[in-house]
């Protein structure tokens, strides 16, 4: 039972007994119509296949700009055949499908406008013995099984792509706690990458994050028009929370890791405390790395031991190392000091953000 629960909280399973339900209910709602009508019955499951779509808002929007872009080539196809009536008919097609184009170029229709060229040419092809009665016939359908595909997304569990999004997140933990750990294993071994090496190996992060970030906004999307919303509107503020949050310390250690790695401060001989630079920069880096890693404590974990503020105090710690290590250092070399005190605030910024607010600078 317990697979089976997991299983339907799957995007695709999701989508794929709404969409299987959706078009089952259009073709029976179809095949009752009056026999004009019936006779196109197939062209309802066709609309609710379309409109059914990870969020409800975008479903609804779906549903619509499709039947308006077929309405569009429907319309265009049916007056510049009347028009080119003496012409070839190659003539026709192609003057056709080119202001067909250039209607798709119109903002509105978004993503749906290649419906415009399909439904000129569909027209020609089989509506023109009477395109009143198919232009009715197949828009109306489809409209009729994108409202039933709309209905279906709502009342069946309307998706708020939670699961999706808290995997994107967690994908993203891990690239960046690696993304840390990398550039401190680096500094205990004295192989910090070149800055071309480092900028070919962010491109695997990069992509986490662009994968976060619209995980996110698919989330925020399915909150419009959505009757679960208010239910799980905790989950899906705590995923907007975690993945804004990511996103901006993601700058900062970008920042802070391409000033080691061009900058080099620890082989600049600058420190003047017992242990390297490279030893403390590395701690340091490596106690982010499990603050990143670690997921901030869910609503029913209040009383439960929280292994993220265990790392928050570890790493406040090696920030303290690294910020001693900075105060007590002569400026020998002016980028190298610079660079390390840079690295130093983008530590400490990247814990603000990941705890939630700054640091009381009173506290020890």
């Amino acid at each position: 039972m317990s697979r089976t629960r997991e299983l339907l909280r799957e995007p695709w399973v999701q989508r794929g007994v709404r969409v299987a339900l959706a078009a089952a209910l259009a073709w029976q709602v179809a095949v009752l119509l009056p026999a004009p009508i019936a006779q196109y019955a197939y062209y309802a499951p066709l609309g609710a296949v379309i409109a059914v779509h990870p969020t409800v808002a975008d479903s609804a929007a779906a549903a619509w700009r499709t039947v308006v872009a077929i309405l569009l080539g429907f319309a265009l196809a049916v007056t510049v055949h009347e028009l080119t009536i003496p012409l070839p008919g190659a003539l026709s097609i192609a003057l056709i499908v080119a202001l067909a184009v250039g209607i798709e170029q119109w903002r509105v229709l978004q993503e749906h406008a290649s419906w415009v060229s399909f439904a000129a040419v569909l027209m020609l092809t089989v509506g023109t013995a009477n395109p009143a009665r198919y232009a009715v016939s197949y828009a109306g359908l489809t409209l009729l099984g994108a409202a039933i595909g709309v209905l279906v997304t709502t009342v069946l569990f309307p998706p708020l792509q939670l699961t999706t999004a808290v995997r994107r997140i967690e994908a993203t933990r891990t690239q960046l706690a690696r993304h840390l750990q990398d550039i401190a294993t680096g500094l205990r071994r004295g192989e910090v990458p070149t800055p071309d090496e480092w900028a070919w190996r962010g491109q695997e992060l990069e992509a986490a994050l662009d994968r976060m970030r619209g995980a996110e906004n698919v989330v925020e999307r399915a909150r419009r028009a959505n009757p679960r919303a208010r239910r799980w509107g905790g989950s899906a503020a705590s995923i907007r929370e975690q993945s804004r949050a990511l996103d901006r310390v993601a700058v900062l250690v970008d920042d802070l890791t391409r000033l080691v790695v061009e900058f080099q401060p620890h082989r600049r001989g600058i420190d003047q405390i017992d242990g390297g630079t490279g030893w403390v920069l590395a701690d340091a880096l490596e106690s982010l790395a499990r603050v990143v890693r670690t997921s901030p404590r869910t609503a029913g974990d209040e009383q439960a031991p929280d292994e993220r503020d265990a790392a928050i105090d570890a790493a406040d710690t090696a920030l303290q190392s690294l910020t001693t290590l900075l105060r007590t250092s002569e400026v020998a070399d002016d980028d190298g000091f610079f660079a390390l005190g840079a690295v130093t605030v983008g530590m400490r910024r990247s814990l603000d953000t990941l705890r939630g607010r700054p640091r009381d600078p009173h506290v020890a």
